[in-house]
């Protein structure tokens, strides 16, 4: 018999002894791209106490990859199997078009920024919040200083409309940024609009954005994920 002390081994140990807890944690990791720890605060404490026994059914099964940190967990799958669904058919995160990616990058440029002005870390106990009308700025002051002899296509306007704009919906889907509501009784202008900055923006950079950019590209380069 299983001594209640003795620290299961592997995840048959941990179903054996915590099916209850166990399946909701696999259920919640495969249902969204990421695992918040406000999402399910007892089941994220569970989960980070058994990362190993769970990092190793998931690789040694699937031969995918956990990611956890203070506030996020995800399965990372390196290789889609079937072939016969094109990149297109794929729900993943992914822009396609070169100026979204951009956007993107200055997102993250934009979220390191605001993290060391307001001196916030991971460890924090809350989120970082902005407004998208600061975020708006930054990004057509920084596509100003990418492309400063094309001031056609990078109108504040068109920066607004057609990048930055055309973004937010794929963001939020994908669970990098959340829309705080305002009040039911209190209209606000877009530029007012809150955004809460999801824990996992903490697992890209911004190296990228320093390397040339195919004006030609027809898919987003994919940002390199910080260590865990």
């Amino acid at each position: 018999m299983t001594n209640d002390f003795q620290r299961p081994r592997s995840m048959t140990d941990l179903l054996e002894r915590y099916r209850d807890r166990v399946q909701p944690v696999l259920n919640i990791l495969l249902e969204s791209p990421y695992f918040y720890q406000q999402d399910n605060p007892d089941a994220f404490s569970f989960l980070s106490r058994y990362r190993h026994e769970f990092a190793r059914f998931f690789n040694e099964h699937f031969g995918w990859e956990l990611i956890t940190d203070a506030k996020c967990a995800r399965v990372y799958k390196p290789q889609w199997y079937n072939d016969k669904i094109p990149p297109a058919n794929r729900d993943l995160f992914n822009f396609t078009k070169r100026d979204e990616c951009l956007a993107f990058m200055l997102l993250l440029e934009f979220f390191e920024h605001k993290l060391e002005v307001e001196s916030i870390t991971v460890d924090d106990p809350e989120n970082l919040r902005f407004r998208f009308g600061d975020l708006l700025l930054y990004t057509v002051q920084r596509f100003h200083e990418l492309y400063p002899q094309n001031k056609v296509d990078y109108t504040e306007e068109n920066i607004r409309a057609k990048i930055v704009r055309a973004i937010m919906p794929q963001l939020e889907k994908h669970r990098f940024l959340k829309k705080i509501q305002p009040p039911k009784d209190e209209i606000i202008r877009t530029e007012e609009t809150i955004y809460e900055a999801l824990p996992a923006l903490y697992h890209y950079n911004v190296t990228r954005l320093s390397q040339p950019v195919d004006p030609g590209a027809s898919s987003c380069p994919q940002s390199e994920e910080k260590e865990s």
